[in-house]
């Protein structure tokens, strides 16, 4: 679910998109759990979600992160790398 792009680098930072603050705070507890630094924040305006929260990681994670939550099943819309 990384959009293309994404790969080119791991400078910055990542948010993964949900569709509902359930699984926001789903996965942000998984990721937690796996001594993966995450927090909660507000999705970006210039994104687009059906949450407003998303998970914030860094850029780095992003391939951890998509694992960790496709293992548990957790759903999730998408990736997005945004650069700082």
């Amino acid at each position: 679910m990384m959009k293309p792009n994404q790969g080119e680098t791991n400078s910055g930072i990542a948010v993964i998109l949900f569709l509902s603050t359930n699984h926001a705070m789903w996965a942000l507890d998984t990721l937690q759990s796996q001594e993966m630094d995450a927090k909660l924040v507000a999705v970006p305006r210039h994104l687009s979600s059906d949450c407003g929260y998303c998970v914030q990681i860094s850029a780095a994670n992003a391939e951890r992160a998509e694992a960790l939550l496709t293992g548990e099943h957790i759903e999730f819309d998408r990736i997005e790398t945004l650069l700082t």
